[in-house]
């Protein structure tokens, strides 16, 4: 029997991907917000493809802000951006 394969919703494009394609965005109970890319940070997290598309859409709907309850800083989209492109 075949492992299940978790899957998550992408914020930006909204489809159903597996976990590890993409990017998880923490909210830590601490309220503070980051980039965890094991998956293993404790808190709330949203996902994002790895698509410089999605960020796009998520940065102008505020599907991150309304996620975590919270505005995101600057530095979050920044570190984002760049590793969409790092990663591309």
């Amino acid at each position: 029997m075949q492992k299940k394969i978790p899957m998550r919703q992408c914020l930006g494009c909204r489809q159903m991907k597996p976990k590890r394609e993409l990017i998880r965005v923490v909210r830590s109970p601490a309220g503070e917000i980051s980039l965890d890319f094991r998956g293993k940070k404790p808190g709330r997290g949203a996902y994002l493809c790895p698509n410089p598309e999605c960020l796009k859409r998520a940065t102008k709907s505020r599907a991150l802000e309304r996620a975590f309850e919270m505005p995101i800083p600057e530095d979050v989209y920044t570190a984002l951006q760049g590793e969409m492109e790092g990663g591309a």
